[in-house]
């Protein structure tokens, strides 16, 4: 059984995602309200804030696949906000520092499949 700890910044890169699911979530969930035809960009933004969520929900319980999946997530808002130099620089500093802390040896280590008795 693969019995290592939690590395504290994989704690708060997925309770990072989570909060961010949660609230933009909420933010864009709030925009539908009331609106008629239902925007498809904002239902996109809606699903795409669920992604953070269940990003963060899984690399909490040591799901390898939810790594990856939240650094995509990462990756696709660099490529959105190729449009302004700020946004750019804020998501790929975002993108760096969080691959170097979701793939040092401890996360990796923490993220490796249990190992049965035997293997």
């Amino acid at each position: 059984m693969n019995s290592s700890k939690r590395p504290l910044s994989v704690t708060i890169i997925g309770c990072i995602f989570v909060a961010i699911g949660i609230i933009a979530t909420a933010v864009h969930g709030a925009e539908l309200k009331g609106q008629a035809p239902v925007q498809q960009d904002v239902v996109w933004a809606v699903l795409v804030s669920l992604v953070a969520l269940v990003c963060g929900i899984y690399m909490l319980r040591r799901s390898d696949w939810a790594r990856w999946l939240a650094m995509a997530w990462l990756a696709f808002h660099v490529l959105l906000s190729i449009h302004s130099r700020q946004e750019l620089v804020v998501h790929s500093a975002l993108f760096a520092v969080f691959a170097y802390f979701l793939f040092r040896t401890e996360a990796r280590a923490y993220f490796r499949p249990a190992r049965t008795e035997g293997t």
